[in-house]
């Protein structure tokens, strides 16, 4: 109980006070998606530049945590394509259940959560979860988009237009620019320094606020038993089998352990919904699965970083 008071609440609670911003009216309709923008191409690029810039590429040298949760998100992704299809439906639509039951809100929720639970220590295997879910996951599922929606061209023209959208990406950007500041760059100086933290401190209650304000603008009705199963993969499938292969496949130790499946645990992001407006697919289902999976993790990750904490 305590873990939910001091630790998981606050958080949550700057997604309410988002919702209840839009709700009331204090903010407008283009207030999630102006927030959203300060988080993903100033806020959230300038944390992800810092915390690599001030590491070592040792650090970055976790084989195990990377393929237990890079292979747990992996296999959830595929198995609800492969359902989906079998199901009848189209390959673009199927991608995006896909990544809806796989895509873990590590950015906005994630970092906040693991510097709550598990301390400083915790963002560089958060980093890097980040990477995984933004840059490989949201890369596959792209990918088989255009496959499914692409009326010629090749394969080429496929993976030529993902990797120019990935190129492009400032998620991906920060990261991979701050290794290799930390690689070939002296220290960041004091001022330089200063100016990212001030950006990366205001990322993740603006990142929680924008996602209030997004979830109250959700309207329509989603399908219920599509809806129920995605949300049960993302809040207890990817958590299950990122524990089965970090404790008996990759042999982590509790501490890298729990941070895994708390970030597996975490729900669903943003991502699936964006790609489904960029592709003009179905968005109900998403945005309820973003809505639903958000509620109900406040109880599940309540729970694991309680166990996580009290084993590690």
């Amino acid at each position: 109980m305590q873990v939910l008071f001091s630790i998981v609440l606050p958080i949550f609670a700057l997604i309410g006070v988002g919702w209840l911003a839009r709700y009331r009216g204090w903010m407008g309709e283009a207030g999630a998606f102006e927030m959203n923008r300060f988080v993903v191409y100033l806020g959230m690029p300038a944390l992800l530049f810092q915390i690599m810039a001030k590491s070592s590429w040792k650090q970055l040298d976790q084989p195990g945590f990377i393929a237990a949760f890079g292979l747990a998100s992996g296999a959830v992704y595929a198995i609800t394509v492969a359902v989906s299809r079998m199901r009848g439906g189209e390959l673009a639509d199927a991608s995006l259940e896909g990544l809806n039951a796989a895509y873990a809100n590590v950015g906005f929720i994630g970092f906040p959560l693991a510097l709550a639970a598990f301390g400083p220590s915790s963002m560089m295997p958060a980093t890097i979860t980040s990477i995984l879910t933004v840059c490989v996951l949201f890369g596959i599922a792209v990918t088989v988009v255009e496959l499914g929606v692409s009326e010629g061209g090749g394969i080429g023209r496929i993976l030529k237009k993902v990797s120019w959208s990935l190129a492009q990406n400032p998620m991906l950007l920060a990261p991979v620019l701050g290794a290799l500041y930390a690689g070939y760059a002296p220290p960041l100086p004091e001022g330089v320094d200063r100016f990212l933290s001030l950006l990366a401190h205001a990322a993740s209650p603006c990142a929680l606020v924008s996602l209030g304000l997004f979830i109250a603008d959700q309207r329509g009705r989603p399908q219920i038993p599509a809806l129920s199963a995605q949300v049960a993969l993302k809040l207890i499938g990817q958590p299950a089998l990122t524990w089965v292969l970090a404790v008996y496949v990759f042999h982590l130790s509790p501490a890298m352990t729990g941070l895994a499946v708390v970030l597996a645990a975490l729900p669903t992001g943003t991502g699936p919904f964006m790609l489904a407006h960029m592709y003009k697919r179905q968005a109900v289902g998403i945005a309820g699965s973003i809505l639903v999976s958000t509620v109900l993790s406040i109880v599940t990750i309540s729970v694991l970083v309680s166990w996580f904490r009290t084993t590690s």
